[in-house]
């Protein structure tokens, strides 16, 4: 059974910053975190590849980097200038070919 462990999350002031780390019981092909704010669909943070290929979503893009330890199947997102914009629950999400997993989400909250 795949496990996912994700940490993290937390409160932090507008433009500070926070890392999330997740690691898996397995290597696979695609690791990425996905947020989802209240009333609002889950969309894609940032993702990598097991060959160090990234994707960012837009609204990121410049504050957020993605960095994974394909020996220790670990994960990591810095964030970085934070916005209120950016809270809501962040979930690790890892794939392979026709197989996904989610993490349980943690919350990151932006707020002075």
């Amino acid at each position: 059974q795949v496990q996912l462990v994700e940490s993290g999350g937390g409160l932090v002031q507008p433009g500070g910053s926070l890392r999330l780390s997740c690691a898996a019981s397995g290597r696979f092909l695609v690791m990425g975190w996905y947020r989802q704010a209240p009333g609002k669909q889950r969309e894609l943070v940032a993702s990598i590849t097991s060959g160090g290929d990234t994707n960012y979503g837009e609204s990121v893009k410049g504050r957020f980097t993605i960095s994974r330890d394909n020996a220790k199947n670990t994960m990591t997102l810095q964030m970085n200038s934070l916005k209120p914009e950016d809270t809501a629950v962040y979930y690790c999400r890892i794939t392979n070919i026709g197989v996904g997993y989610w993490g349980q989400g943690t919350q990151v909250t932006v707020s002075s």
